[in-house]
């Protein structure tokens, strides 16, 4: 088998990794053989890696980020070469990779998203039609971003949940994560509510009968949400309640990740919560925290008591 292949079927099959992941790993590693106009194996060297590395910064114009994307991956493949003695170690262990600046996590402030969800909570109310269709996608996109916000799910993760992953008596919602991780996330009472109005909304407008392993979330046409479709919806719904951040699923995963921290929540707790493999992923939403430590300096410093002025 070619070695690629052999890799790819590797980290499809016993590592389980996502088939968008196993997508990009595949992108990297034929871009690679192009370039090395297809001797992979034998072009596995320090210094070809590092012709690579410089054709992708200057010819290519790639970014920082994605040409460590693509270190990553061949180093990633060099390991699963190692093991199976077909080079003798990892060429990509000495080549220096180029500086990625550090870019803080984007949230969207509360009070816009409280907006949002109090003009259209009219959509969750009992006393709305559940079969008038023209209620239907108003309140799937609506349920989007309020289960994005309220649980910090991916959007692989939102994708993927079945009508078995939520349990309303428990309040809780079930998530297959990265790594094919299972984790529980607990639901508050509204957003349970909200889910059950939904769900009474797609028996009576979408499809009448249902199963557990159905999806949870289906457009107006009965098909699993998919990416794009999510994509829009964040776009176009915050960009009508006047957010001006921006507009990204994972931007509402990183806000309730800040207003956890800000309201004193456990970093570990957090980590949990989010499905993070290390706590690492979740410091970084600590430099998202200053108005946190501005309050509890201002509150236990003794100059800050008085104003900051000299004397007692």
């Amino acid at each position: 088998m070619d070695p690629i292949e052999e890799y790819l079927e590797y980290i499809r099959t016993v590592r389980r990794y996502s088939d968008r992941t196993v997508d990009i790993y595949q992108g990297v590693l034929v871009e690679f053989s192009s370039f090395v106009e297809g001797n992979v194996i034998e072009s596995l060297t320090p210094q070809i890696v590092r012709s690579y590395e410089v054709h992708l910064l200057e010819e290519k114009k790639v970014s920082p980020k994605t040409v460590n994307q693509h270190l990553s991956v061949l180093s990633s493949f060099s390991r699963f070469l190692v093991k199976r003695d077909r080079i003798p170690s990892n060429p990509v262990s000495t080549v220096t990779r180029p500086k990625v600046p550090k870019r803080l996590p984007e949230y969207f402030r509360r009070e816009s998203l409280d907006s949002y969800l109090s003009a259209t909570d009219y959509l969750v109310s009992e006393y709305e039609a559940f079969s008038d269709p023209k209620y239907y996608e108003p309140r799937l996109q609506r349920l989007i971003i309020n289960i994005l916000y309220c649980t910090g799910i991916r959007r692989a993760e939102l994708i993927s949940l079945n009508n078995s992953s939520f349990d309303s008596s428990r309040r809780i919602m079930s998530v297959l994560g990265k790594g094919n991780k299972m984790r529980e996330i607990p639901l508050l009472p509204s957003l349970c509510h909200e889910i059950c109005i939904y769900l009474q909304s797609v028996e009576s407008t979408v499809i009448e009968v249902r199963s557990a392993s159905d999806p949870l979330l289906v457009t107006k046409n009965g098909k699993r949400l998919y990416p794009v479709y999510i994509d829009r919806v964040v776009k176009s719904t915050l960009g009508d309640s006047g957010v001006t951040s921006r507009k990204s699923p994972h931007v509402l995963r990183h806000t309730l990740a800040t207003e956890l921290l800000d309201e004193g929540a456990d970093i570990n707790s957090i980590k949990e919560m989010l499905g993070h493999s290390s706590l690492a992923a979740t410091q970084v939403y600590t430099h998202t925290s200053v108005d946190r430590l501005k309050k509890v300096y201002f509150n236990a410093h003794p100059r800050a008591k008085n104003g900051g002025n000299n004397g007692d």
